[in-house]
C-alpha cells in the first residue's frame, strides 16, 4: 500500500485526535461537566480516519450515535463538539443535541441519530434528492451491525438497489449490538451475504487498518459515483470501551477484549510508519503534542460557552402563533 510521508501524518493525527478526544470526554463525564449518554470512538478510530478523506465535501454524511469520530473527521472542529457535549449555545448543534446528536450542515453532516438504524432511510432519501437532480454526489451512511437487525436497513437496502441510488453503506461491525453478540441476534452472520440479497455489492475488510479501510472507502465511493448502484462495505471492528458509560459490561470477556487490543490501530499504524519510513519518532511526537493543545483548546472553548436563556427552551419546540412576538435571541 503506497502512502506518502503527508498522508501518513494526516491518517495518525486523525486517528490520534479522534482517541484523544474520547479519552477526554470520558474524564469529563467522570467529573459531571458531560451529562446525559456518551458512546465512545475508541478502537474504531480507523474506520472515520480512513474512509471520510474518501467522500468529497460536498457528500452527504449520515451517522450513529456513536459519532465524535465522524464528526472530527469530517471537520467539525473539536471546540463545537465539545461544547455541545457541555449542552453550551456554542456547540455545534446549539447545546440542544448534546453526545448522539453532533450536526454541522455546512460540513453536511447531517447528524448522529440516536434511533439504531434511524439514518438509513435518510440517507436512501439524500441519495434519491441527488438521483433526481442528476448530481454525482455520494450519500454515505455509517450504522453498526446492530443495525442491521432493524427493518429500517432492509427498506433502505431494498429501495436503494431497486432504483439504484447513490448511497454508501459503511457498516462498523463491532460484533455487540449493545450487549447482544452478533450470532445471537442474526442467524446469517454474513453481513455481505444480506447486502449481495438486494443486488448491491459488497466487500469486507479489516477495519484497524487504516489503509485497508481508506482502500474499500476508495473503491466503493468511485463506484457509487459512476452510477453502478449502492455498495456495502464491512468494517470489521472492536470498541475497546463499555457501549455506554452506564454499560458493566457482563457480556464480554476482558480476555476477549484485551487480545483485540492487541490490533489497536493506532499502535499498528505508528509501527508500520515507522518501520517503513513514512514517519520518524520527532514526526510522532509532534502530532501527539499538535493533538493535546488542540484537545486543551476544545475544552476551554466549552468550558467558557454560555448557558441557553430558560426563555429559550420552547424555542424550536413550539410553533409561533401568527402575531405573537419573536422569542429574544
Amino acid at each position: 500500500m503506497s502512502v506518502g510521508r503527508d498522508e501518513a501524518r494526516r491518517l495518525l493525527w486523525q486517528m490520534l485526535r479522534i482517541r484523544r478526544f474520547e479519552e477526554k470526554c470520558a474524564q469529563l463525564y467522570s467529573a459531571g461537566k458531560i451529562r446525559g449518554f456518551l458512546h465512545l470512538y475508541i478502537g474504531e478510530e480507523a474506520i472515520a480516519a480512513g474512509a471520510m478523506p474518501e467522500l468529497r465535501d460536498d457528500d452527504s454524511i449520515l451517522a450513529t450515535y456513536r459519532e465524535h469520530g465522524h464528526a472530527l473527521a469530517r471537520g467539525v472542529a473539536a471546540g463545537a463538539i465539545m461544547a455541545e457535549m457541555f449542552g453550551k449555545r456554542e456547540g455545534c448543534s446549539g447545546g440542544r443535541g448534546g453526545s448522539m446528536h453532533l450536526f454541522d450542515v455546512a460540513r453536511r453532516f447531517f447528524g448522529g441519530n440516536a434511533i439504531v438504524g434511524g439514518a438509513l432511510p435518510m440517507a436512501a432519501g439524500f441519495a434519491l434528492s441527488e438521483k433526481l437532480r442528476g448530481t454525482d454526489r455520494v450519500a454515505a451512511c455509517f450504522f453498526g451491525e446492530g443495525a442491521m437487525a432493524e427493518g429500517e436497513f432492509h427498506e433502505a437496502a431494498n429501495l436503494a438497489a431497486l432504483w439504484r441510488l447513490p448511497v454508501l453503506f459503511l457498516c462498523e461491525n463491532n460484533l455487540y449490538a449493545m450487549g447482544t453478540a452478533l450470532g445471537r441476534s442474526e442467524s446469517n452472520v454474513d453481513l455481505c451475504e444480506k447486502a449481495h440479497s438486494y443486488g448491491m455489492h459488497a466487500l469486507s475488510v479489516d477495519g484497524m487498518d487504516v489503509l485497508a479501510v481508506r482502500d474499500a472507502a476508495r473503491r466503493a465511493a468511485d463506484s457509487v459515483r459512476s452510477g453502478e448502484g449502492p455498495m456495502f462495505v464491512e468494517f470489521r471492528t472492536y470498541r475497546f470501551r463499555a457501549h455506554s458509560m452506564f454499560d458493566p459490561e457482563l457480556y464480554r470477556d476482558k480476555a476477549e477484549v484485551a487480545e483485540w487490543k492487541k490490533r489497536c490501530p493506532i499502535e499498528r499504524f505508528t509501527r508500520d510508519a515507522l518501520g517503513r519510513q513514512w514517519l520518524t519518532e520527532p514526526d510522532v511526537a509532534a502530532i501527539e503534542r499538535e493533538v493535546a493543545a488542540e484537545i486543551d483548546a476544545a475544552v476551554a472553548f466549552a468550558e467558557a460557552g454560555t448557558w441557553e436563556p430558560v426563555e429559550q427552551l420552547t424555542r424550536d419546540v413550539y410553533a409561533r402563533a401568527p402575531g405573537a412576538p419573536e422569542t429574544p435571541a
